[in-house]
């Protein structure tokens, strides 16, 4: 069986030694915990941001850029394939795992998660778990690990310390863009296995969302995920023909929170998440061929308004 984690370490091990070339920081702690800091304290970029992401969806995805437009304004997009995306998606990129040891607190996401097996349920349903001596995890935080964060971690995948490493990059830098925009094909297997849809029924996957200006701290989570709910553009092939019983409930326009900035849809919430309706995090469109019968469905639509006035553009 495939292993996320060891897919995952060498591109972690190239990003590790020639991290300055990436704009990015190396760091080993006394317990031999490995870290690379892709923008806390660093600049970043688009090579570091495709290897994040890179490692994020266990060394299972292609990442690549390319420039295009919004109502006629360039804007950056990141362009994201996979052939495994249950695996790929589920089992390493779902941000599944919060991680907070004393008054460090980061998302977690990656191929570590495989070892962890956090959430259970997840790996339960699509029937995969990683048997690897080294864990690889992806930090959203705009802080770097302590040793005893890492040494946390290592217990929860049953490695040794040493074998643990991590990249890190907060959701206000270049970095944390490009990896939340990097979800995009994420959100769509996301949304199928939270509506009860077999996810290892889908063969192949593709998506392109915008990335997002950095536009500081308390705005960053908002016009992340913005870039998928309102510009997400995804195409799934799959063996099942059942899924003409999802269609509906896809994208993201069926949410009942759909149609302004997520800044302002948190904001109106108290700032409580429970209080958002989560079929709100999903792709604005999606295009689906089913092989059985050789069907093509396509559902929702892309906001361009909307994703225009998120990214200050409008």
């Amino acid at each position: 069986m495939l292993s996320v984690n060891e897919l995952a370490l060498e591109i972690f091990d190239n990003l590790a030694d020639l991290a300055e070339e990436f704009n990015a920081a190396y760091h080993e702690l006394d317990n031999g915990a490995r870290i690379v800091d892709c923008g806390v304290s660093t600049r970043g970029g688009y090579a570091a941001g495709r290897a994040f992401t890179e490692i994020c969806m266990g060394g299972l995805g292609e990442v690549n850029f390319r420039m295009g437009e919004i109502k006629g304004i360039p804007q950056p997009f990141i362009d994201v394939n996979t052939d495994f995306p249950s695996i790929a998606c589920l089992g390493a990129q779902k941000a599944g795992w919060t991680v907070k040891v004393g008054n460090y607190f980061a998302m977690g996401s990656g191929p570590a998660r495989a070892l962890s097996l956090k959430p259970k349920h997840t790996f339960e349903v699509i029937d995969y778990e990683d048997d690897y001596d080294c864990a690889v995890i992806c930090l959203e935080s705009d802080h770097l690990p302590n040793g005893e964060v890492m040494e946390k971690i290592a217990e929860e995948c049953h490695v040794d310390v040493a074998n643990t490493c991590a990249v890190v990059a907060p959701t206000s830098s270049i970095v944390g863009s490009i990896q939340v925009s990097g979800r995009c094909v994420e959100t769509s297997v996301y949304k199928l296995n939270e509506l009860g849809f077999d996810t290892r029924k889908i063969t192949a996957a593709i998506g392109t969302a915008p990335i997002p200006p950095v536009r500081g701290a308390k705005r960053a989570m908002g016009v992340t995920n913005d870039a998928t709910i309102y510009h997400g553009q995804i195409q799934l092939t799959m063996n099942a023909p059942e899924i003409k019983d999802y269609l509906e409930k896809i994208p993201s326009c069926k949410s009942q929170g759909y149609g302004k900035p997520f800044n302002e849809i948190f904001k109106e919430a108290g700032y409580d998440f429970y209080k958002i309706d989560t079929s709100l995090f999903s792709p604005a469109e999606v295009i689906i061929n089913e092989l059985s019968d050789g069907s093509v469905y396509h559902v929702g639509a892309v906001n361009n308004d909307v994703t225009l006035k998120s990214f200050g553009l409008q």
